[in-house]
């Protein structure tokens, strides 16, 4: 009995040091010792995207933050001390990602925590930077919201700067029509320091057509530098299908509403005899509408005011009152490349012009081309149209 006591004791021996106590567990012990000394650590991890370290980011970029292991308890993106991003988290609470693009040339950080299934928890840290543009470049649409147009009109983004990168601006256009209609981008020459692209139908809209046009033109990377300043959108309505038929050896204006005549006018064009004052051949479109327009050519010596003009290109050609040559239009085509009425029916035409109303000049011996500026667009086929397309050309 004696020795078994014995026994029993020296199994259970503890030693008390100036290093503290320990138990005598063992087998096994280096476990036990590490689980007293040193807390096992939270079980949650956290990924960003972008991860650090990286360059700065595109506005636009997917921003995100998840956890591996856990979930994430709150989150904040903050810029500067300033309200923090709007963002939303997964049903699952794991990922939580930015809902609005941020903005450039900034900094964010990074705040929140995420939590392991035992509760232990690991701070949300770090930062995301966004680039800094060279130059930031504004893209401005010709048609506003609620408008009603012609049936040619096209749509236009006028840029206030050089897109190198036609591509990956195109590729943030979209156009929606209530009815189906195939149309297609194209890339026109730079105006005024600026690039611009047009939205044609291949064929006149239908009538009815509600149109919504989305540039998501912001984050857009332009090339050389250059960003997109913002978004921009409209949405608008065809209006009824005016088609204006001018065939300059018929000396007569014809218009058409919805397939019907609805006007017929005597008329004198540009001078037959002249090729810098003929009215130019193909399909014009009205831009611009004046009660009263100046009207001066140096080349002609003559500066006057005529009244209700419509302009049909930006070449000058308008189509308005002259009291002047009222006595030959109807027989002979006298003016410098305009459409001459007399004063009644020019106002009547003025009152049902609409902007994007189709002017289909014929019969003259001069070609409406590119170098006749503004929206000559109609006069290219649709193949070579197509072709002026970043994507598709």
């Amino acid at each position: 009995m004696r020795d078994v006591r014995r026994l029993l004791l020296s199994v259970a021996v503890t030693v008390v040091g100036g290093a503290g106590l320990v138990t005598a567990l063992g087998d096994g012990d280096e476990e036990g010792v590490g689980s007293l000394l040193a807390p096992s650590p939270p079980k949650v991890s956290v990924s960003y995207q972008p991860g650090a370290g990286g360059p700065p980011v595109n506005p636009r970029a997917t921003i995100a933050v998840t956890a591996t292991g856990g979930q994430l308890r709150e989150v904040a993106l903050t810029q500067g001390g300033g309200k923090p991003v709007k963002g939303a988290l997964s049903d699952d609470r794991r990922t939580w990602t930015a809902g609005e693009p941020l903005a450039y040339g900034k900094s964010y950080t990074w705040t929140g925590t995420a939590v392991d299934p035992d509760g232990k928890t690991v701070p949300l840290g770090g930062s995301v930077t966004t680039v800094t543009p060279a130059k930031i470049v504004r893209g401005t649409l010709n048609i506003g919201d609620g408008r009603v147009v012609g049936v040619a009109a096209p749509i236009r983004i006028q840029f206030n700067g050089h897109v190198t990168d036609r591509a990956a601006a195109e590729k943030t256009l979209t156009v929606h029509t209530s009815v189906p209609t195939e149309g297609s981008w194209g890339w026109l020459p730079d105006e005024g320091g600026g690039s611009r692209v047009d939205w044609r139908p291949r064929e006149y809209w239908q009538s009815g057509t509600k149109v919504t046009v989305t540039a998501n033109l912001f984050g857009a990377d332009y090339g050389a530098g250059a960003f997109g300043a913002s978004d921009v959108s409209t949405t608008f309505t065809i209006g009824r299908a005016q088609l204006t038929r001018a065939d300059v050896r018929s000396h007569e204006l014809v218009v058409l509403r919805d397939g019907r005549e609805v006007a017929r006018y005597p008329a004198s064009y540009g001078l037959d005899s002249d090729p810098n004052r003929n009215t130019r051949s193909g399909i014009h479109v009205v831009t611009e509408k004046f009660t009263d327009k100046r009207m001066v050519s140096q080349q002609y010596g003559y500066d006057v005011m005529e009244k209700w003009a419509v302009r049909m290109s930006n070449n000058g050609e308008f189509i308005h009152a002259n009291p002047q040559t009222v006595g030959v239009q109807g027989s002979s085509n006298v003016s410098h490349g305009c459409v001459n009425l007399s004063l009644d029916d020019a106002r009547q035409y003025y009152d049902g012009a609409v902007y994007g109303d189709p002017v289909e000049v014929t019969g003259s011996g001069v070609q409406l081309s590119a170098k006749d500026g503004d929206i000559w667009d109609w006069t290219l086929s649709w193949a070579d149209w197509q072709r002026l397309s970043a994507l598709k050309g």
